[in-house]
């Protein structure tokens, strides 16, 4: 079987809801970052066997196949294929996992996994009439998050809830109170500004250059954790306190709120992988070694624990415990979802997330 390797990885800044990066179309982005992954590396583009990018959206400009596009518009060869893949939050996970698969397959030996998304051009979408002519009014969604065309069938099967009411009733299942969550989402915000003052992004991070009214602006830093700039540093700028005041934001007597929730944000990331003979031949040092992945559905009135039966099944596959890994990257979507998923796989806090 091939050994699979990933090269390297680069990422676009990530821009808070109506920041930086909204002015950036998504298939912009990520050919800047498809671009710089290229160039650092210094592997030609025609090497590429095809590319896989994950979008969870792909309602507006991030359409027909970005992954194809942004290929097109980073100037690689036309020869060279792209597909998009949707698994909703999980989306780009899943590209690099078909990278993977392809090479162990021996469908090629050099690909992209990659990932984006722009929140802030998430179009507007209206629903054309059953029939014609209509007199009802036309209804239209936000496809920013959530749900959107929704099936009155599946509304009956599993009753459609926002993603935040998920989270709180994954908070009253594993009863984590909102004290637990606020602490959480401090303590998150406060590695992230840490690790920016400490450098840790610099060399992943590729600056974005956003033409505006008044001269290009260059976007080299992660917009969404609360800091201030203080004459080039940045501090902490949110507290127990301040997460204490905020009101309930998807039930009246509810514990998750905007700040113990994840933001809406945009962004892009993509690694070269390739097997690793094929890395020995062209003189690359890999980052890491693919072992696996896998996946696993949940209730969707609890959609947030996935990453704990994913998690074990694929701690089986390979023959390992959860204590065997080192370092642990889990998605933080909302405070209540993080810590239950951390609970139930006896996540030790020290080193997720860090």
């Amino acid at each position: 079987m091939n050994n699979v390797v990933i090269i390297d990885g680069v990422r676009s800044p990530i821009g808070k809801f109506g920041g930086g990066l909204s002015g950036v179309r998504p298939d912009d982005l990520l050919a800047d970052v498809y671009k710089a992954l290229m160039e650092r590396t210094r592997v030609d583009p025609q090497l590429l066997d095809d590319i896989f990018a994950g979008c969870g959206n792909q309602a507006g400009e991030d359409n027909r196949n970005v992954a194809r596009m942004s290929s097109l518009l980073a100037g690689f060869p036309a020869e060279i294929p792209g597909v998009t893949v949707n698994r909703n939050c999980a989306s780009a996970l899943e590209a690099v996992n078909q990278g993977a698969k392809a090479i162990i397959a021996g469908e090629g030996r050099v690909f992209i996994g990659a990932g984006v998304e722009s929140m802030s051009r998430a179009p507007w979408s209206m629903a054309k009439p059953d029939r014609v002519p209509t007199f009802t009014h036309p209804q239209m969604w936000d496809t920013t998050v959530g749900w959107r065309y929704n099936n009155p069938k599946m509304d009956a099967m599993y009753p459609i809830i926002s993603l935040g009411e998920t989270a709180e009733n994954i908070a009253d299942e594993m009863q984590i109170t909102r004290a637990d969550q606020d602490a959480f989402a401090v303590e998150s915000h406060r590695r992230a500004v840490e690790a920016i003052n400490a450098g840790r992004f610099k060399d992943e991070i590729v600056a974005i250059h956003v033409p505006g009214r008044k001269g290009e602006i260059i976007v080299d830093t992660d917009e969404h954790p609360r800091y201030r700039n203080k004459n080039g540093r940045y501090e902490l700028d949110t507290s127990i306190e301040d997460m204490g005041k905020l009101k309930p934001a998807f039930r009246k007597d509810g514990t998750v709120t905007a700040g113990n929730s994840s933001g809406i944000n945009d962004g892009a990331a993509a690694v070269l992988m390739m097997d690793a003979d094929k890395a020995l031949e062209l003189n690359l040092k890999p980052m890491v070694r693919w072992l696996g992945s896998a996946s696993a559905g949940v209730d969707p009135a609890v959609m947030g624990y996935g990453p704990v039966p994913a998690t074990e099944k694929l701690l089986v596959r390979l023959g390992l415990k959860i204590e065997d890994i080192g370092l642990v990257e889990l998605n933080e979507a909302f405070a209540a979802q993080a810590l239950g998923c951390m609970r139930k796989l006896g996540l030790n806090p020290e080193i997720t997330n860090v």
